[in-house]
C-alpha cells in the first residue's frame, strides 16, 4: 500500500484540504442564501450555475495544463476558489453569487481534472483501481468532514467562510511542495469524445449515467429525507451514512477491480444499486432502517465512478490521460446538471421515493449496456501501460513477451500492425475496427521512472 500511494500521497493530502473546504461550502451557500432571504428559485439557480462552470471547466482547463503544467495549474485554480470563497460573504446578491458559483465550478472541474491525470499518470493497470478507489475514499471522508463543520458557527457569521478558505489555502501546499515529478506535458489539449467512446464505451457511458445518479443524490437526497419524516438532522445523518458506505467500498471494489474485468464489477455493482434504490422508493422505515438502506446503496453506487474511470485509464493512451479525464468528467458533468431536473420533476408527482425509482432506472439502464458489452466483447488481459510509464522520455521499451495487443479492449478485433508499426503495447492495442479512430501512438512516457 505505501509503495503504491508514497508518489501520490501530497496530492491526496491536498485533496483531503481541498474537498473537505468544498463539503463546506456547499453546505454553507444554501443556508447562507436562505438566511439572507434568496428565494427557492434562487437556491436551485445556484446549484446549476456551479455545474456550468464545471461544463465550461471540462473544455477550456486541458488548454490551461498544457500551458502551465499541473503544478501550477493546480495552484492557480485553488486561487481562484480561495478568491470567489471570500467574496461571497462581501457581496451578497443572488446575481453576484450566481457569477461566483460558475467561476467556483470552473476551477473545481479543472482541479479534478488535473488530480485524476495525476493519479492515473501514477498508476499502473495492475494498481489503477486501487489507487482511484483511494481517491474516491479521501474525496468522499473529506466531503463528510466538511458538511460536519457546518455546526461549528452560525451560517450568518463570517467564521466559516473564513475556515473554508483556510482550508483551500492550504491544500495547495502539499501540492506544490511535493518531491514528486508531475507528469509529462501534455501534447494536446482538445477532448475527443467519439474517440473517448471508441476506446471505452462502459466508461464514457457509465460516467453520464453516474452523474445522472449521483447528482441527483447530492442535490435531492436530504429532500427525500425529509419527505419521508426526518428533521434536518435526520436527513443529515442518512446522507453521511451514504457517503461513508461509498467511501469504505472504494478499497476492496477497487482491489477486486484490479484483478477482474472492471466491467463486470460494475455490472454487480449496478445489480445491487438497483435493488437498493427500488427499497428506498417503496418502503418506508424509521431513521435507523433508512440509515441502514442508505449504507448498502452508498457502499454500492458511489463506487463506480472510480471504477469507470479507472476502467477507461486502461484502454487509453497514458499521453491522453489529460484528455481522457477531461472527456469523462465533461460528461459526467452534464448528467449531473440533467439528472436533478428530472428526479425533482418525478418527485413533485410522485412522492419523495421517485427519486430513487429514478436512480434505480438509471442503474439498470448501465446494468443492460454493460452486459451488452460484455457479449459483444469479452475481456481478455489488458494491454501493458506501465511498461510505458516506467520508460525515460523519448524511449519506447520492448517487452520481453508481446502480450495479446487486443487484450481487454471493448472494440471489435483491431486489424493487424502495418509493417514497421512501433511494437508498444499501449499503441498497439488502440487500433480499433475499420472505420475507428486508432490511439496515438505516444513516445512519451514518465521522466522520473516512478
Amino acid at each position: 500500500m505505501a509503495q503504491t500511494l508514497g508518489p501520490v500521497a501530497a496530492l491526496l493530502l491536498g485533496v483531503f484540504f481541498l474537498v473537505t473546504g468544498s463539503g463546506l461550502q456547499n453546505t454553507l451557500l444554501p443556508l447562507r442564501g436562505a438566511f439572507e432571504g434568496f428565494s427557492a428559485i434562487d437556491l436551485g439557480i445556484l446549484g446549476s450555475s456551479y455545474y456550468l462552470g464545471f461544463v465550461l471547466g471540462c473544455l477550456l482547463v486541458p488548454h490551461l495544463v498544457r500551458r502551465s503544467g499541473h503544478i501550477r495549474a493546480f495552484a492557480a485554480l485553488t486561487s481562484g476558489v480561495v478568491a470567489t470563497m471570500l467574496a461571497h460573504p462581501l457581496l451578497v446578491d443572488p446575481y453576484v453569487w450566481f457569477g461566483l458559483r460558475a467561476v467556483t465550478g470552473f476551477c473545481f472541474a479543472g482541479l479534478y481534472l488535473v488530480i485524476e491525470s495525476w493519479l492515473n499518470d501514477r498508476a499502473t493497470n495492475q494498481t489503477r483501481g486501487f489507487v482511484m478507489g483511494s481517491y474516491v475514499m479521501v474525496d468522499y471522508a473529506a466531503l463528510t468532514a466538511g458538511q460536519m463543520m457546518i455546526t461549528l458557527f452560525p451560517v450568518s457569521g463570517f467564521q466559516l467562510f473564513a475556515i473554508a478558505t483556510i482550508l483551500f489555502a492550504l491544500a495547495t501546499l502539499p501540492v506544490v511542495m511535493t518531491t514528486s515529478k508531475q507528469p509529462a506535458p501534455i501534447e494536446t489539449a482538445r477532448i475527443r469524445i467519439l474517440h473517448l467512446f471508441r476506446a471505452a464505451p462502459v466508461a464514457l457511458v457509465g460516467c453520464f449515467i453516474i452523474g445522472l445518479t449521483n447528482g441527483s443524490l447530492w442535490s435531492l437526497g436530504p429532500i427525500f429525507a425529509i419527505g419521508r419524516g426526518l428533521t434536518a438532522d435526520g436527513a443529515a445523518t442518512f446522507m453521511s451514512a451514504v457517503v461513508v458506505a461509498g467511501a469504505i467500498a472504494q478499497w476492496p471494489v477497487g482491489y477486486l477491480s484490479d484483478r477482474m474485468d472492471r466491467r463486470r464489477i460494475l455490472a454487480a455493482l449496478m445489480v445491487g444499486a438497483m435493488l437498493a434504490g427500488l427499497a428506498l422508493g417503496a418502503l418506508h422505515f424509521t431513521l435507523s432502517g433508512l440509515s441502514v438502506l442508505g449504507l448498502i446503496f452508498g457502499a454500492l453506487a458511489l463506487p463506480a465512478y472510480s471504477l469507470a474511470a479507472a476502467h477507461a485509464y486502461d484502454r487509453t493512451s497514458p499521453s491522453e490521460s489529460v484528455e481522457t479525464a477531461a472527456g469523462l468528467l465533461l460528461i459526467y458533468g452534464i448528467g449531473s446538471v440533467l439528472g436533478p431536473s428530472v428526479a425533482s420533476f418525478g418527485m413533485a408527482h410522485y412522492g419523495p421515493g421517485a427519486l430513487f425509482y429514478f436512480t434505480a432506472a438509471a442503474h439498470t439502464l448501465l446494468l443492460l449496456f454493460v452486459v451488452w458489452r460484455l457479449s459483444h466483447r469479452p475481456a481478455a488481459e489488458r494491454f501493458v501501460s506501465d511498461t510505458i510509464a516506467s520508460a525515460p522520455t523519448g524511449t519506447v521499451p520492448m517487452p520481453d513477451a508481446e502480450p495479446d495487443p487486443t487484450a481487454g479492449m471493448d472494440d471489435p478485433e483491431p486489424a493487424a500492425p502495418a509493417p514497421g508499426a512501433d511494437p508498444q503495447p499501449g499503441a498497439a492495442s488502440a487500433a480499433g475496427a475499420p472505420g475507428e479512430e486508432p490511439f496515438p501512438q505516444s513516445q512519451e512516457g514518465r521522466s522520473d521512472g516512478a
